[in-house]
């Protein structure tokens, strides 16, 4: 007797939907270096999780970038109302960018809740905090390898910058507190340590099970 469906059809179709746009729309706009952020490729898997209604590819998405996009969900409500927090949606505000664009990039506000939604319907797979910090790593040497430091060209003006923060916290100016390699050096231990670690003992405590009770 096949097990019964965890995640409604309307769900998968409507994330099938949007990413399907989505993708076309931001390869013409961005470029495909814009995949490398964190909050797109946990879009991607929030996708893959959905359909296969596996637990590690909710689980991992969801240390990745609740804490983050919870920031980011902060920081564009007090910017749409006039205030500043850190600055970090001011592009969703910016008339460089077409309309269009911007709004499908509101899913950095939805998809948080969709991973945390996914992880309490599906269980929680304790193996994710490895699995994102892993992947995580490679995200943020590809960014550093290949992707361009800030700031974006005067004559392509969105070109993705300082992708995932590997050359600082400012999409304006490079850091010049350290060297660029240990700034870099810090980005690969400071986000396990203070981000995904926190979001995965929060996870294992409040959420159910999933595939995996280990770590």
């Amino acid at each position: 007797m096949p097990s019964p469906r965890r995640i409604p059809l309307v769900v998968k179709w409507f994330v099938t939907a949007f990413v399907a746009v989505l993708v076309p729309v931001y390869l013409q706009a961005y470029g495909p270096t814009n995949f490398l952020y964190f909050c797109d490729v946990a879009l991607l898997l929030a996708l893959a999780a959905a359909w296969t209604e596996r637990p590690l590819l909710a689980s991992a998405p969801a240390v990745g970038i609740l804490l983050p996009q919870l920031l980011w969900m902060l920081d564009f409500l007090a910017t749409a109302v006039g205030g500043r927090i850190t600055g970090m949606t001011a592009y969703m505000f910016s008339p460089t960018i077409p309309l269009f664009v911007r709004s499908l990039s509101f899913f950095h506000f939805w998809l948080p809740l969709l991973l945390a939604w996914l992880v309490w319907r599906l269980g929680y797979d304790r193996r994710a905090f490895w699995a994102w910090t892993l992947l995580a790593w490679v995200l943020v040497l590809i960014s550093y390898a290949f992707g361009p430091g800030p700031p974006a060209p005067a004559d392509n003006p969105n070109l993705p910058v300082n992708i995932n923060y590997v050359y600082g916290l400012s999409d304006e100016r490079p850091q010049a507190w350290v060297p660029p390699l240990a700034w870099l050096g810090v980005v690969l231990v400071g986000l396990p340590l203070l981000i995904f670690l926190p979001t995965h003992l929060v996870l294992r405590k409040l959420a159910p099970s999933g595939a995996s009770n280990r770590l």
